[in-house]
């Protein structure tokens, strides 16, 4: 049987609420200095234009942390969980779903207020053996198809778990 697509996402751009807020407070500063220098003295009004120079340092920020959590994607398959994140260079990374151990999905106060959610895989893949899905909306379930195809592809391959202690 070939293999089929369960779930596509990203993580939301809540994720980075922090740092656009500090960004957007940064240029607030860069802002209120450089209209601060427009009143001054003659040498200062001519330096104050160079002043804004430096909202390109909270922009660029910003857009960086935009464009990494837009280009890490995150692909469920019926029997793989696919990880590929990177800008400019794109790193890959393949858990067969037979290795899922445990699932654990977290929902800080914070998150629930925007309706995403964490979950936490624990796995037997020595390679990887915590695997966070970050900032995933609620509503797509994630989680349940998640252990669904866990136990589909056990039971497929006839992979049984064994807690050794």
């Amino acid at each position: 049987m070939p293999e089929e697509r369960v779930w596509r996402g990203t993580s939301s751009q809540w994720r980075n609420f922090g740092g656009y807020f500090v960004s957007v407070l940064s240029c607030a500063v860069v802002i209120v200095i450089f209209l601060i220098a427009r009143r001054g003295s003659e040498p200062v009004k001519d330096f104050s234009p160079y002043i804004l120079i430096l909202l390109v340092v909270p922009i660029f920020m910003a857009l960086w942390r935009y464009l990494q959590t837009k280009n890490r994607i995150y692909e469920l398959t019926t029997e793989r969980l696919k990880t590929s994140e990177g800008v400019f260079s794109r790193i890959t990374d393949s858990l067969e779903l037979y290795r899922v151990k445990d699932l654990e999905v977290r929902q800080p106060f914070l998150h629930r207020i925007v309706g995403i959610e964490n979950i936490q895989i624990n796995t037997s893949d020595v390679s990887s053996p915590f695997i966070l899905i970050a900032a995933i909306p609620a509503a797509a379930g994630l989680a349940d198809k998640v252990r669904n195809q866990v136990e589909a592809i056990r039971a497929q391959k006839g992979v049984r778990e064994i807690d050794v202690e």
